[in-house]
């Protein structure tokens, strides 16, 4: 059976092109770079043209980017190395409690190291407050961190504007951006939107697992966090996977290639979807915001008076994948902490289902997805004694 597939935020399939990229260095071309022998100046020659067609991606220079083993990787090394070698600046971080668990468990060890950590809150769509992140700026605050399209509900934070409210401080803030979700589903350029730091992921946007980047501006000091070889990078050390590289240099070509369309036809599929889980399934919530606002691919519902575990699980066996924020889908057991944050209560968050949708998926999915989903509905709110039936 074709199985449907709409969880693309947690990973997305390996475009076809990709693969085929991938192969010749798995099977022939291993050597390692740099070696004083033609075939390692060949590989070494190969990595500088994959940095560059990922660097030029976001606006940024080759020399600008770091290619880690993946999106933890890159945030890891970007946030620690950034504190650690601007500890004199400065000891206060400012977050929002609905970030990425990177961004939070991060600035959980500093705080326990002695750091001075501000979790901002969020609007009831998952937007940073800026009049709050204004009034939260110290003398001693040193970086601000977000997630540029939040991974829950699809939220796309206003960069520009935060780059803004951190400048008018009148010392420098660094800006980091975990842009896992948003690169390749929205427009991001470096320099427009002020970043100093941002980290993006291969196997988000149809490239491989393993393997990330880092944006380092210019004039941003790092400090290595990982110690060893230098393989190809001096803060990503050790071995390197080539053929990942290259699979996500392809993954990068195929994405931005007439990228316009590509995300207008996602948004199309997403505001189709929406569209009828609204109008055919009641007592349904849509969660974040809509329009522009959210992120092309995320449609993010709680639907009432049934466990978003039990609803996933039986499209599962239907042959559509989907994710969830019930509490016992979830890591520890917990209900969805962002959408806890953004006002909902306990129920809300266990009946949450989320769509991620990628360039894969067709109308004809969604439309026999919203079938099957609507029996679903009907048959396990009629076992459920909170569901009033008349």
């Amino acid at each position: 059976m074709n199985r449907i597939y709409f969880d693309n935020c947690l990973t997305s399939q390996p475009a076809p092109e990709v693969v085929a990229a991938m192969l010749p260095y798995l099977r022939d071309k291993f050597y390692f770079p740099k070696n004083f022998i033609l075939d390692g100046s060949g590989i070494q020659n190969d990595l500088d043209r994959f940095r560059n067609i990922i660097a030029a991606s976001m606006g940024a220079e080759a020399e600008e980017l770091h290619i880690t083993s993946g999106g933890t990787s890159a945030n890891n090394i970007g946030i620690k190395g950034y504190l650690m070698a601007n500890a004199a600046r400065g000891n206060h971080i400012i977050l929002s409690v609905i970030d990425y668990p990177d961004l939070l468990t991060n600035a959980s060890f500093f705080e326990k190291s002695g750091y001075d950590v501000t979790y901002l809150t969020a609007d009831p769509d998952g937007f940073v407050k800026l009049a709050e992140l204004k009034q939260a700026i110290k003398p001693s605050t040193v970086l601000f961190m977000t997630t540029l399209v939040n991974h829950v509900v699809g939220a796309v934070q206003p960069i520009q504007e935060i780059r803004k409210v951190l400048d008018s401080s009148g010392h420098k803030i660094a800006l980091f951006a975990d842009a896992c979700e948003a690169y390749g589903r929205i427009p991001l350029d470096v320099n427009k939107s002020g970043v100093d730091l941002m980290t993006v992921s291969a196997h988000k946007i149809h490239g491989p697992q393993g393997v990330g980047a880092l944006y380092q501006r210019r004039g941003i000091a790092l400090m290595p966090v990982k110690h060893g070889v230098n393989r190809v990078d001096n803060l990503e050390t050790g071995g390197v996977s080539t053929a990942a590289i290259a699979g996500f240099a392809k993954a990068v070509e195929l994405t931005f290639q007439d990228f316009d369309k590509k995300t207008a036809y996602i948004r199309e599929l997403s505001d189709h979807l929406l569209h009828r889980l609204e109008t055919e399934i009641p007592h349904i919530m849509l969660n974040g915001p809509r329009g522009m606002l959210r992120a092309p691919h995320n449609v993010n519902v709680s639907i009432a008076y049934i466990e978003g575990e039990a609803i996933m699980v039986m499209l599962d066996l239907a042959g559509i994948m989907v994710a969830t924020g019930s509490a016992c889908a979830s890591q520890g057991l917990k209900p969805n902490y962002v959408l806890m944050a953004l006002g909902r209560n306990h129920e809300q968050s266990h009946g949450s289902i989320k769509f991620t949708l990628s360039r894969y998926n067709t109308r004809e999915e969604i439309d026999l997805t919203v079938e099957k989903l609507k029996g679903i509905v009907a048959e396990l709110r009629s076992r459920s004694p909170l569901y009033n039936k008349e």
